[in-house]
């Protein structure tokens, strides 16, 4: 099928892929193993879906035997601007490049399914496709399929695209012909480890997701551990600092979908502490950050706040202290005791 499959690499650019590749489903066998040393040492924090659904995650084979070929795609949502500049501006939040502008999700998906239609038509088959919402390790695979590879930062990248991408996966009972996969050209940069705030990576390669101000502000529950809060500086919905030091960034490729196009800018933490919840569901109505819900986002934003050194802000985080959410008035406590005499 070698012919359907170059037919395919190139309808998938044809959809604005920046990159796709082919491996088997039981390509990244190493996988299983070190998912389970990261969950034994429980560096998956409070995310216990990733244990409950351990065997599937661990192997792609094992979550559809009947898939001969997965496909993976790469979407490419880099920034035009520096990702880092809004650090430098403490009365401002700052929210992830990926999460500026419409849901990934959706927009990859909606790629995904086209392609995955486009496959059926050539050649018949059965396929499944996946976004970021199932038990797959999309990296590992993306690697075996000639991607890129694992930086040390363990987010994929590569000399043709840098790491601001996007993943996707076609799984398919089609046989396709599999390509080579790629090696790490890391070497012995760590520019990723060496800027991590929170020292997140325990070593080359590894993460600890408890300390990761992603994983931080999005996915954990209740109050975050105050030598962390102090960290944090101004980020509210997750952390570029790692990507954005990449040096393998000077060559990548510009984003194409309009969606990606930041509609977010650095919102004022004074606004973004007044929101209520359906302020905050109109406000963040299409954006990945609507999944976290007011009160953990209203929590970032007063450690932000709490971290400003801006003692006009300490009113705001005092109009907090007595908020029905547990998690917000310990941070709007937080805030107003480092606000104290600054």
């Amino acid at each position: 099928m070698s012919g359907l499959r170059d037919r395919l690499l190139a309808r998938a650019r044809e959809e604005g892929f920046s990159k796709a590749g082919i491996c088997r489903p039981e390509s990244a066998p190493e996988t299983a193993e070190r998912l389970r040393a990261f969950l034994a040492a429980g560096r998956h924090g409070q995310m216990g879906w990733m244990a409950e659904r351990e065997e599937w995650r661990g192997s792609a084979a094992a979550l559809w035997p009947e898939a001969r070929s997965v496909i993976m795609l790469a979407e490419a949502y880099t920034p035009e601007v520096d990702p880092m500049a809004g650090l430098a501006r403490p009365d401002r939040g700052v929210i992830s490049v990926y999460a500026q502008g419409k849901d990934y999700h959706d927009l990859v998906k909606r790629r995904l399914k086209r392609l995955g239609r486009w496959l059926i038509d050539q050649a018949g088959g059965e396929i499944k496709v996946f976004v970021d919402t199932a038990p797959v390790m999309e990296k590992p695979l993306a690697q075996a399929a000639g991607l890129g590879w694992q930086g040390k930062h363990t987010n994929l990248l590569a000399r043709d695209l840098g790491n601001w991408v996007f993943l996707g996966a076609i799984f398919t009972t089609l046989e396709l012909e599999p390509d080579a996969p790629e090696v790490s050209h890391c070497g012995s940069c760590t520019a990723c480890l060496d800027i991590c705030p929170t020292r997140a990576f325990p070593a080359p390669y590894q993460l600890d997701a408890r300390r990761c101000i992603s994983y931080l502000t999005i996915e954990h529950k209740g109050p975050v551990d105050p030598e962390l809060r102090a960290l944090m500086g101004n980020r509210i919905y997750g952390c570029d600092d790692c990507l954005a030091v990449c040096p393998w960034n000077k060559f990548a490729v510009a984003a194409t979908e309009i969606g990606y196009q930041p509609k977010l800018g650095l919102a004022e933490l004074e606004d973004l502490a007044a929101l209520d919840d359906a302020g905050f569901r109109s406000r963040f109505a299409g954006s990945p950050i609507k999944r976290i819900g007011r009160d953990r986002f209203v929590r970032n934003v007063l450690y932000a706040i709490g971290n400003s050194g801006l003692a006009r802000l300490e009113s705001v985080a005092a109009g907090l202290v007595n908020d029905g959410d547990p998690a917000v008035a310990d941070a709007a406590r937080w805030a107003v005791a480092r606000l104290k005499g600054a």
